[in-house]
């Protein structure tokens, strides 16, 4: 029973109200196990247009998407009454019916040239990027603290415009592409085909951003594998690599960290990102204590605040 929600931003928490009168509208709203909030930065031209509903701060800076999760086809009330709330308060409304690759985006039509585009996107202003999302697609759930964490990764890595870069578990291009505007070369790995999809037209879209950088780039190159079947094969595939991202998921990166422990050819630095400091510690202290290298820093970043999680960082020499 709640009216709002003070870890969201205002545009989301200050709508509450009215979407909860929504939803006590709709004829399917005992077959609605849940919604699911996205919140983009809006463009800069966009930002220039009057918004139907600003939140208390007046004009809204944000893109707010809703992903309802509907678990029998909503009548044509139900969907009129969805675009209604969309128009009024200027937020994209998406109707999931089964796993998140059927999210669709609410229109007054579906599918063909002309079906509408999400303006899903979150500003990375220090490597002048803009990284387009779908509201199902994986982001960090804390679009400030990730600009913080992203920031200090790449300082911590440190690459050359010379170096080759690989970033192991990359989704659509989170660390890669703010690497790309600072190394020669970044090659992103990751297991999931759309991410790996959108990752290369997040590069295409930042074309100007990653050739405005020193020296002559080669560019970003996204790959598909399985890193969770890691081997000492998939580490040479890569070719040269100076330095190395990782930022698995909360299963850790075992199968890496045991490639990286025996193999000759290694980067001279490594940044591992974790979200769960149990695998983390896990795949260190193998690299560390059957590998031979070095730890020379490490820290947290509080990605989830009141909460027991958290983000950590740390370095290998």
């Amino acid at each position: 029973d709640m009216t709002e929600c003070h870890p969201m931003p205002l545009c989301v928490s200050d709508r509450l109200g009215p979407r909860r009168r929504l939803t006590e509208r709709l004829s399917i709203r005992d077959r609605m196990p849940q919604v699911e909030v996205a919140v983009g930065d809006r463009a800069a031209a966009a930002e220039a247009q009057p918004s139907p509903a600003g939140g208390r701060g007046g004009k809204d800076r944000h893109v707010v998407a809703l992903v309802f999760r509907v678990l029998e086809p909503p009548t044509a009330e139900d969907l009129q009454a969805w675009r209604a709330f969309a128009a009024d308060h200027g937020v994209e409304v998406w109707l999931q019916p089964k796993g998140p690759d059927t999210a669709w985006l609410l229109s007054d039509d579906r599918g063909g040239s002309d079906a509408p585009q999400s303006a899903l996107a979150y500003e990375l202003p220090e490597f002048g990027l803009r990284i387009p999302f779908l509201p199902t697609e994986f982001t960090q759930v804390n679009f400030a603290i990730n600009q913080q964490l992203l920031a200090r990764a790449v300082r911590l890595l440190d690459p050359a415009p010379q170096e080759q870069v690989a970033d192991l578990f990359c989704g659509l291009g989170n660390f890669s592409l703010p690497l790309a505007t600072r190394a020669r070369r970044v090659v992103g790995i990751e297991g999931a085909p759309g991410l790996v999809a959108r990752a290369r037209e997040n590069a295409r879209l930042n074309q100007a951003a990653l050739l405005g950088k020193a020296g002559e780039p080669d560019g970003v190159e996204f790959r598909v594998a399985n890193l969770f079947e890691f081997d000492a094969t998939s580490w040479q595939s890569l070719g040269r690599v100076d330095k190395l991202l990782i930022d698995p998921p909360r299963d850790g990166a075992l199968a890496v960290a045991q490639v990286l422990a025996g193999a000759a050819q290694r980067p001279r630095r490594i940044v591992y990102v974790s979200c769960n400091p149990a695998t983390l510690a896990r795949d260190l202290g193998l690299m560390v204590n059957a590998g031979g290298w070095r730890l020379s820093y490490a820290g947290v970043v509080n990605m989830f605040p009141h909460t027991s999680h958290v983000e950590s960082i740390a370095v290998l020499e």
